[in-house]
């Protein structure tokens, strides 16, 4: 993990990604995100500040079949079973009534 940033719900991530990476200084200079991130205002900015975005093409998309990788495919649905363990183990439910304790 790089940063975070605590916001509201109604709030989407895509929204706070460039602000996120602002200072952040990552290895390599790819991102990979899911549908929710595919859109050109976004990739633009992402690249103006030197990463590539990449979001796996809706099935419906024109070039879907030759863009959807199967080596991003696999990285991605190893983070989707991460984030389905921490579902079952109930980590989604934070119980803190303060950012600072309980």
């Amino acid at each position: 993990m790089l940063d975070y940033e605590v916001t509201k719900a109604s709030v989407h991530d895509a929204k706070e990604t460039a602000e996120l990476m602002t200072n952040a200084h990552p290895a390599n200079h790819y991102l990979l995100g899911d549908e929710g991130y595919l859109g050109k205002d976004l990739a633009f900015q992402l690249k103006q500040m030197g990463y590539k975005l990449w979001t796996s093409y809706r099935k419906n998309m024109q070039g879907a079949k030759e863009h959807n990788d199967h080596q991003l495919m696999a990285i991605r649905r190893t983070i989707e079973s991460d984030f389905s363990l921490l579902s079952y183990y109930n980590a989604e439910n934070n119980r803190a009534r303060n950012l600072t304790g309980f």
